[in-house]
């Protein structure tokens, strides 16, 4: 029983793939898979911010990502100052997200008025048990969402900048130093308060003494443009201790083609990365895909799955999403997490700023312990079997109940049409 919770809730829902270091052998940024050598020598130096030491704002937020751009977001509704840094020259370059947006994300206020282009539903789960035998899980009403993630993360970027935030691309965090009224971002101006949205590896958390991710998963996403699959309404999960130990491998249709990934827990020290050659070997052919076809683009990481940092804030500095450690312990989802944290973190600084004595201080809401999903993290850590899976997992009673927790207990049987697995 303890294994279907553990596998029902497991899913690559907005995972973050967070660098783990400059070496293209283990992050593999963003790239062209066929033209991986040219590339990667290629790849943008991290260029300063011109001299703005005098520009004064209410808050700088470093790293233009889901949880920094919701939290930006609501400052400039609320007529602040907002200045956002982000080391990229472009938001949709290097991507370190899966970019599967579960339905509630969709409602953020960062998301009002996205274009549908950059969106494909998906209405339903289908779960794979090591043997391959599967289940087809849905629910009324419920949808997730594949994207065109580097379309996408550009046109979040320049909707924040429409409702009233300055946005300055190519201009990494390199420190900040503590004043009367709040901190000196070096090379970049002065702030009342500062916000860390830089994701696993904060340089925020690491310059200023916050608390850092310990935690994680190490994730491989190929990316295979024009080619659809054989169900292309399903988001399919497998569950193989051999190929996806800690975790699981995924694969679904978007927007532009196919993903497919593949993550496992990371141990420090140990670099062996995800086996995607032999996980798509595995699935390739019942999926409709063509095992020897090259991606076309790759990109890998680390995934945090440790739960919230501490401290998370200090001195009017605060962290959020990733880097505030914001991400499910069990599903490693930080999409929704990050644009909900975010934007409350947001709010609350406006509230703060314009002087409400209930306001509290950053990162004062409260944060999820995650406790459940922490044992459950540990066990299945400690305790993942591939034969009960095997035997478990098309049980009706236990679909049933599948169901119900990967839909939030909006789930109902569905039809299978390719019958019987």
């Amino acid at each position: 029983a303890l294994a279907v919770v553990v596998f029902a809730r497991w899913s690559p829902i907005g995972a973050f793939f967070v660098s783990a270091d400059r070496s293209p052998r283990l992050h593999g940024d963003f790239i062209a898979a066929p033209r991986m050598a040219r590339t990667l020598h290629r790849l943008p130096r991290w260029s300063p911010c011109p001299d703005m030491q005098d520009k004064h704002y209410d808050v700088i937020v470093v790293g233009a990502g889901f949880a920094g751009l919701a939290c930006a977001h609501q400052l400039a509704r609320h007529g602040l100052a907002v200045y956002v840094i982000d080391r990229k020259q472009d938001l949709g370059e290097r991507v370190h997200t899966t970019g599967i947006l579960v339905q509630e994300a969709c409602d953020a206020p960062l998301l009002a008025g996205m274009p549908p282009a950059l969106l494909r539903a998906v209405p339903h789960v289908r779960l794979y048990a090591p043997n391959l035998r599967s289940v087809r899980l849905g629910a009324d009403g419920y949808r997730f969402h594949t994207t065109d993630t580097p379309a996408l993360m550009r046109w979040l970027g320049e909707h924040a900048e429409t409702c009233g935030v300055e946005l300055r691309r190519g201009c990494p965090f390199r420190n900040a130093a503590r004043t009367p009224t709040g901190w000196q971002v070096e090379g970049v101006g002065r702030a009342r308060v500062l916000v860390g949205a830089d994701g696993a590896r904060s340089r925020v958390a690491q310059r200023l003494g916050l608390g850092r991710v310990k935690q994680f998963l190490h994730g491989v996403e190929y990316e295979f443009d024009g080619v659809a699959l054989r169900e292309p309404d399903a988001l399919h999960c497998f569950i193989s201790k051999r190929f996806a130990p800690g975790y699981l491998g995924w694969m679904a249709q978007t927007p532009t083609g196919v993903q497919a990934g593949l993550a496992r827990r990371y141990r420090p020290g140990n670099i062996q990365a995800p086996d995607m050659a032999g996980f798509l070997r595995h699935v390739a052919p019942m999926m409709g895909l063509s095992v020897t076809r090259s991606p076309d683009s790759i990109r890998a990481g680390l995934i945090p799955c440790g739960g919230p940092v501490g401290p998370m804030r200090g001195d009017d500095v605060v962290l959020v999403g990733d880097a505030a450690g914001m991400v499910s312990p069990l599903t490693a989802g930080g999409i929704h997490s990050g644009l909900r944290h975010g934007a409350t973190i947001g709010r609350m600084l406006a509230g703060r700023l314009a002087g409400e004595p209930s306001s509290g201080t950053p990162g004062a809401p409260p944060v999820p312990g995650f406790a459940l999903k922490r044992l459950l993290r540990w066990a299945f850590d400690h305790g993942q079997f591939d034969a009960p899976m095997d035997l478990l997992l098309t049980a009706r009673p236990l679909r049933r109940a599948v169901e119900q927790l990967c839909f939030h207990r909006r789930g109902s049987m569905t039809p299978d049409p390719a019958g019987a697995d």
